[in-house]
């Protein structure tokens, strides 16, 4: 119930700028924008009101709020200024003192029973880019329903004050680093003598799995450990080209795999022990089907509408049910709100566990990984070509188009038209809608291989359609995605 006193302190924004405010428009997990373009201290402390004022409305703001922030550019001093909006709104603040991963930020959301999270952070994005997630206070992704909340107590410049509270800074990582280990054999990687390849792209992961490895006597060579926000020759994003430096690592170290997480830590992906890419969906079913034949782990399994489709096939075959979901990881941890999930993971490495918390974390998956690695006894590489030949063979593959919104939408629309009934020399056999528009082709499947799809969806927040695709082998994957450009560019 809101107080009296609560409703008192919704009070209007401190700024006297007779400009009209930027609108703050939340994507699939937080707001983000361009350093010192929309990306401003202004703008921070305007998210950090609506936060304060949703905390005020909606949770016991006693709880207090935890702020942390990666290695970004200015991250420190942003998690500075949101924290004492938050201070000054009448809510304690915890405020990391080291740069910490988002996972360990929602780790102690729920370890402390705070009211929420704030992070200041644009994990994979660019250099120049930085952001805000808000973590709800069960320590995941908000809820569709909160950052809708959210985003309308920015539109309204909310600005709440209150008696000033107190901003203490607390060293997260410690009990992360112990919670994340409960949930991994490290004893039994540790004897299975294999070595990895860590790197943490400059991101706010830094030197944790490299810490973990060391204090277990984990064989391990660590890259990428510095902070750079400049995150020189990449984007903090884990997949290629960007882990070409691990790929060479892996190699040049003889390592048994190699594990990357992006700018906070969230997501993972891998490199298999020939250099190798291990896509994010490579790495969900192997974990999905080492939980599903090894652990029996009870609980559903869920995936985002651009996830590969053999964790369909995985799932069949042990008689789970699988839910699909629309894109961003607060659609699984909105279903780990209803029911048990075994597993939820998404296109883009993010992969969560309702056991442990409904949030993606990028360690975590990294020490399940070489569990899985240490309990089968086989480097990454045989571990996925076992996967490829049980369920047939899957192949991904991506491209960012960066064009004009009239194109970009335009496409979309093109794409939903009960006339568009072919891609290229493919026919369209159905099409579904659940997020974007998704084609179904008449394509070959050798082999008993993925049925060819391909998905267009447009950035709801950048002048930006991604082209997500999977097929029975890499060329057809590669064609696909050729056809699906041509089309959206032949406007």
């Amino acid at each position: 119930m809101i107080t009296e006193e609560r409703q008192q302190r919704i009070a209007a924004p401190t700024t006297n700028d007779p400009r009209p405010a930027a609108a703050i428009k939340f994507g699939t997990d937080g707001w983000r924008a361009v350093i010192a373009d929309d990306f401003t201290f202004d703008n921070v402390r305007r998210v950090a009101g609506a936060i304060a004022s949703y905390v005020l409305k909606h949770e016991d703001a006693s709880r207090g709020v935890i702020v942390g922030y990666d290695t970004r550019f200015g991250s420190p001093r942003f998690a500075r200024a949101a924290a004492e909006v938050l201070a000054g709104a009448g809510i304690p603040v915890r405020l990391a003192s080291d740069y910490s991963p988002t996972p360990a930020i929602s780790f102690a959301v729920k370890n402390t029973g705070a009211a929420g999270g704030v992070v200041i952070t644009s994990s994979h994005n660019p250099w120049n880019w930085n952001g805000v997630k808000f973590k709800a206070k069960f320590g995941g992704s908000a809820t569709p329903a909160i950052m809708k909340v959210i985003e309308q107590e920015a539109a309204a410049s909310a600005m709440p004050n209150g008696k000033q509270a107190n901003i203490e800074e607390v060293d997260l990582k410690p009990a992360y680093i112990r919670g994340v280990c409960k949930f991994a054999d490290l004893d039994l990687i540790s004897k299975a003598k294999f070595k990895f390849a860590v790197d943490s792209m400059y991101g706010s992961g830094r030197g944790i799995l490299a810490q973990i490895f060391g204090d277990h006597g984990i064989e391990f060579v660590a890259i990428r450990q510095d902070v750079n926000p400049l995150f020189p020759e990449i984007n903090p994003e884990p997949i290629e080209p960007h882990v070409r430096m691990l790929q060479d690592t892996v190699v040049a170290e003889h390592c048994h795999a190699g594990f990357a997480t992006d700018g906070d830590a969230d997501r993972i992906g891998a490199v298999a022990e020939d250099g190798s890419f291990v896509d994010s969906h490579k790495i969900f079913s192997v974990l999905l089907d080492w939980l599903l034949r090894r652990k029996q782990w009870p609980g559903e399994i869920v995936r985002a509408f651009n996830t590969t489709r053999m964790l369909d096939r995985i799932a069949a075959k042990y008689g789970r049910k699988l839910n699909e979901c629309p894109i961003g990881f607060k659609y699984i941890a909105d279903l780990m709100m209803e029911r048990e999930i075994m597993i939820g993971g998404e296109e883009s490495g993010g992969i969560g566990y309702s056991r442990y918390l409904p949030e993606r974390d990028g360690i975590l998956n990294s020490l399940l990984l070489a569990n899985v690695l240490a309990e089968e006894q086989k480097p990454l590489g045989e571990l996925v070509a076992a996967l490829q030949k049980e369920y047939g063979p899957h192949f991904y593959g991506r491209r960012d188009l960066h064009i004009p919104d009239d194109i970009k939408f335009g496409a979309i629309e093109r794409a939903r038209s009960e006339s568009t009934k072919r891609l290229g020399k493919y026919g369209v056999i159905k099409k579904e809608g659940l997020d974007g528009i998704k084609f179904f082709l008449d394509a070959p499947k050798e082999r008993n291989g993925a049925e060819a799809w391909v998905l267009f969806r447009a950035s709801g927040t950048e002048p930006l359609l991604r082209i997500y695709a999977e097929a029975a082998s890499p060329d057809l994957v590669q064609e696909v995605l050729a056809s699906a450009e041509s089309f959206v560019r032949s406007a």
